[in-house]
């Protein structure tokens, strides 16, 4: 049966939602969620959840297939996701069933009647995927919106590597599926692509889906001036790679803001 809660949409103000994502939804789901959400448990455990109340409000932006959701319920927190792909929900309902999920777009959600968030999170250089600063900026907004007066802002980053520019390819091969990932960078509009050839057997048959997706590296010193101009004055910052160590997460900017951070 399909849950209630699947008929929920929040509202927005005109922007298209990430449909495109659905058809790499099943394959996020089994490769990129899991993996991610444990590289992060540990970090939000270091820099977020010590500075939030029991049983905290937090808002999942971009909030994929729902691990992070599910990961941040075993703590007590009562956690609503948010993201453009109705796939990417069906597969987060599953994973953590105790948590709201509403279908909107990052840069123009609204959450009328709803109590402020303790914090709000987007994880897994999920904001690498909005492309223009506008719109970065928009999404800001909203999640200042969305806060209590001392509510927290976690989000991270994608940031260059040395070697960005020689591109290359990720291959996940399974008896059940295939996906293989090329990605190619151009430093000079800070722009990664990535072309992915997606094989899933279904009823016996083999099924073929292609998919290009983008992201934007927005440089550091640009989202710290439009976090400052959209209502966070305090702002910390982590260089994942250097400060949590290869082993917990590869190359990524963690930013924390806020009203207040103590």
């Amino acid at each position: 049966m399909v849950p209630e809660q699947t008929e929920k949409t929040a509202t927005g103000n005109g922007f298209e939602t990430y449909s495109e994502y659905d058809r790499f939804a099943w394959f996020y789901n089994r490769y990129w969620g899991p993996d991610f959400c444990r590289q992060t448990k540990g970090i939000f455990e270091e820099i977020l959840l010590p500075r939030l109340p029991d049983k905290a409000r937090i808002l999942d932006l971009c909030c994929g297939t729902g691990q992070i959701a599910a990961e941040l319920g075993t703590h007590g927190c009562e956690v609503t996701g948010i993201d453009g792909s109705e796939a990417m929900l069906t597969f987060a309902r599953i994973n953590a069933p105790a948590a709201v999920f509403l279908r909107a777009d990052a840069r123009s959600f609204e959450l009328p009647g709803v109590t402020p968030f303790d914090a709000v999170v987007s994880s897994f250089d999920s904001l690498n995927h909005v492309m223009e600063r506008d719109e970065l900026r928009q999404v800001f907004r909203q999640v200042r919106c969305t806060l209590s007066d001392d509510g927290l802002f976690l989000f991270d980053l994608n940031i260059e590597e040395p070697d960005e520019a020689l591109g290359g390819s990720l291959d996940f091969i399974d008896d059940d599926s295939l996906c293989v990932v090329r990605h190619s960078y151009q430093p000079i509009r800070r722009l990664k692509r990535y072309d992915l050839t997606m094989f899933r057997l279904e009823d016996g048959l083999w099924q073929r889906s292609d998919l290009t997706l983008h992201q934007r590296y927005h440089e550091t010193e640009v989202v710290l001036d439009l976090l400052t101009e959209t209502g966070f004055p305090q702002i910390r910052t982590w260089d994942a790679r250097r400060d949590f160590g290869p082993a917990r997460s590869d190359s990524r900017m963690f930013y924390l803001a806020g009203r207040t951070i103590c």
